[in-house]
C-alpha cells in the first residue's frame, strides 16, 4: 500500500477540490431548481410541501430538500450552503466504502476503495451539479455496509444503523434505494448461504427503525396529496403521495410515464460508464471481467477468498436501470461504491501477489488516461476559455509539474498507478472547478442577470416573466421566484421589469408594449455542451440572449 503520508495528502487534495467546487454558481436545471425548492421551504416556513414553481411536486421525496433547507437555516441562503449536505454525504460514502471494503477484504482494500470513490469523476461532478444522488449514494453505501456487517457479525447496532441508512436513502429517492441496497445484500446472502440471519427478532426492530425513519416523509406526502384528492398531478386527480412513493414512482421511471422518455438505448449505461468512473474505468472493467471469470471457474461455489456482493450487485443494478425508459448518467452513482471496492480489491490482489506484468499494463493504461487529461486541460485553458490571470497560470503549472514529477519518479507500479490516477482526477477537476465552470456559467442567463439585479438595486418583487418557463437560477440568486404574467396582464402594469428571451421580446413588440430601459446577458443551456459552443470561433452561433426590460 502507498505510504500513510501519501494517502492522506491525496485525500486532502481531493477534499480541497470539493471545497473549491462549493463556490461555483448553481447549474440549471436540476441543481438550481432543487435549491429553489429548499429555499421556499425556509422562506415560507413550510417543510411539508414540495413545489416546482407553481405546481405541486410529486416525484422525489423530501430528504434532500430538508437537508438543504437545514443548511440554509444555519448558514443562510447561499449556493455553497446548498452543497454542504451533499459533500457531507459523499464523505459518508467514502467512509462507508472504506468500512465495506475492510469488511469484505481488509483495511488496505477499504482505504483504497475510499480514495477511488472520492476521485471518481461522477462523484466529484455530483457535488458540483448537485442533485439528490450525492445524498442517496452516501446513505445507500452506508446501509449496505452496516447490513452486510450484521450478516457477518450479528450485532444489533449494525442492523439498526443499516435500517436508518435505508430509511434515509428511501426518503431521498424512493424505491430505487431499496433495490440498490437489497440486490447486493441478496447476492451476498445467496453466496454465503447465511439466510438464517433473516429469521431473527433483530430484523423486526430494524423494520421498526426503517418505518420511523421514513415516517416524516410519509406524513409530508399525506398532508400535501392524500388530504387533497382534488389536486391534479401530471394530468391525474386523486393522487396519493403514500401510494406513489411505495408503488407508482419506480414504475413511472421504468416506463417513462409522467417523467417522459429520453432513451430506449439498453446500452446507454455501458458507454456512459466509460467517463463516469474516470480515471479508474479501465481498471474497473479489468476487475469486473477478472472476477467474473473466477466465479465461472468456481461454478459460483462459495469460496472464502471471494465475495459476490459487489460483482452481483453491480450486475443486477446495471441490468435493472438499463431497462428504464428515462436515463441520465448520474443514475450510475449508486454503483460507484461497489465498483470502487471491486477495483480496489483487484489492484491490491495484483500488488500482494507481485503480478508486476499486469500492474505495468494497468500503469500504461493510466498513463494513457492521464495524457488525455493533459490534452483536455490544455484545450480548456488555452483554447475553449483562455486563462488570463497569472495566479491561474501558476496553479496550472504547479499541477502539471506535480503530475510530471510522479510520472518520472521511480516507484513500484502499484504506487504509481494510484498516485497518477488520483492526480489525473485532481488536475482535471481542479481546472473544471476553478476555471472552466466559472467561465461557462457566464453563459447562464439567470445567474448572470441576478448579478445585474443586485448591482442596480432592482426590486425583485417587480420582476415578471411571460408564462411558466423555468428561471431557477434567477429565482435562487434573487432569493425571490419571478412572478408569472401574460402579455395582456403585463400591459396593465407600471414600473415593472420583464425577464424575456429573444422570442418573447418580439412577442412584446407585436403586442405594442414599450420599455424605456433594458439589460441583456448571454444565454446557453450549459448542461448540454456541444462542439460549436466549445469552439470560440463558432460559439456566437449557438449563444442566445436574455433580456430584462423596464416598462414604465
Amino acid at each position: 500500500m502507498i505510504s500513510i503520508a501519501r494517502y492522506w495528502s491525496l485525500f486532502l487534495l481531493l477534499v480541497l477540490v470539493y471545497v473549491a467546487g462549493m463556490f461555483v454558481t448553481l447549474f440549471e436545471n436540476d441543481s438550481a431548481q432543487f435549491a429553489v425548492m429548499a429555499m421556499r421551504m425556509v422562506q415560507e416556513n413550510d417543510f411539508l410541501s414540495l413545489f416546482k414553481g407553481p405546481q405541486d411536486y410529486l416525484d422525489k421525496p423530501h430528504m434532500h430538500y430538508w437537508l438543504a433547507a437545514i443548511a440554509f437555516k444555519i448558514f443562510g441562503i447561499h449556493d455553497w450552503a446548498y452543497r454542504i449536505p451533499g459533500i457531507l454525504a459523499s464523505l459518508l460514502g467514502a467512509y462507508s466504502s472504506f468500512g465495506l471494503g475492510r469488511l469484505l477484504y481488509n483495511q488496505q482494500v477499504g482505504k483504497l476503495a475510499a480514495l477511488i470513490f472520492m476521485s471518481a469523476q461522477t462523484i466529484i461532478l455530483s457535488n458540483i451539479d448537485i442533485r439528490t444522488d450525492a445524498v442517496l449514494t452516501g446513505f445507500t453505501v452506508f446501509a449496505i455496509w452496516q447490513l452486510a456487517a450484521y450478516i457477518e457479525k450479528g450485532y444489533l447496532y449494525h442492523i439498526l444503523l443499516g435500517a436508518f441508512g435505508t430509511g434515509m436513502a428511501f426518503s431521498t429517492k424512493g424505491q430505487i434505494a431499496i433495490l440498490v441496497i437489497g440486490l447486493p445484500l441478496l447476492c451476498h446472502l445467496a453466496y454465503t448461504r447465511k439466510w438464517r440471519v433473516l429469521l431473527h427478532w433483530k430484523v423486526l426492530t430494524a423494520i421498526l427503525v426503517f418505518a420511523l425513519t421514513i415516517s416524516p416523509m410519509l406524513y409530508a406526502y399525506y398532508q400535501q396529496f392524500d388530504l387533497h384528492p382534488e389536486k391534479v398531478i401530471r394530468g391525474k386527480a386523486n393522487r396519493s403521495g403514500i401510494l406513489f412513493i411505495f408503488w407508482e414512482q419506480s414504475f413511472e421511471r421504468l416506463s417513462g410515464e409522467g417523467v417522459g422518455k429520453n432513451s430506449s438505448d439498453y446500452f446507454f449505461f455501458f458507454h456512459t460508464f466509460l467517463w463516469v468512473f474516470l480515471p479508474w474505468t479501465l481498471i474497473a472493467i479489468a476487475a469486473y471481467w477478472t472476477r467474473l471469470q473466477s466465479f465461472f471457474k468456481l461454478h459460483f461455489r462459495n469460496n472464502p477468498k471471494y465475495e459476490f456482493l459487489t460483482l452481483g450487485g453491480i450486475t443486477l443494478i446495471f441490468i435493472l436501470i438499463s431497462f428504464a425508459q428515462f436515463k441520465l448518467p448520474h443514475y450510475l452513482n449508486i454503483i460507484v461504491p461497489l465498483f470502487s471496492i471491486l477495483a480496489a480489491s483487484y489492484l491490491y490482489a495484483l500488488h500482494r501477489h507481485a503480478r508486476d506484468r499486469a500492474l505495468y499494463r494497468l500503469l500504461g493504461a493510466q498513463y494513457f488516461i492521464l495524457s488525455l487529461v493533459f490534452i483536455v486541460t490544455v484545450l480548456i485553458c488555452f483554447y475553449v476559455f483562455e486563462i488570463k490571470s497569472w495566479f491561474a497560470y501558476i496553479l496550472l503549472f504547479i499541477g502539471l509539474g506535480a503530475c510530471i514529477y510522479f510520472i518520472v519518479k521511480r516507484e513500484a507500479p502499484f504506487t504509481r498507478i494510484i498516485t497518477i490516477s488520483v492526480f489525473a482526477a485532481l488536475l482535471l477537476n481542479g481546472v473544471l472547478n476553478l476555471h472552466f465552470y466559472p467561465e461557462l456559467l457566464n453563459y447562464q442567463g439567470g445567474s448572470s442577470m441576478a448579478k445585474i439585479v443586485k448591482a442596480n438595486d432592482i426590486p425583485t418583487d417587480r420582476i415578471y416573466k411571460l408564462g411558466e418557463q423555468h428561471t431557477w437560477a434567477l429565482d435562487f440568486y434573487n432569493q425571490d421566484p419571478v412572478n408569472i404574467v401574460t402579455v395582456l396582464e403585463i400591459d396593465g402594469l407600471n414600473d415593472v421589469w420583464i425577464y424575456a428571451s429573444d422570442a418573447e421580446v418580439q412577442k412584446l413588440k407585436r403586442a405594442g408594449i414599450e420599455w424605456d430601459g433594458q439589460y441583456s446577458v448571454k444565454q446557453f443551456r450549459i448542461t448540454r455542451l456541444q462542439a460549436k459552443f466549445l469552439n470560440p470561433t463558432t460559439r456566437h452561433n449557438v449563444v442566445n440572449k436574455m433580456y430584462l426590460l423596464h416598462k414604465k
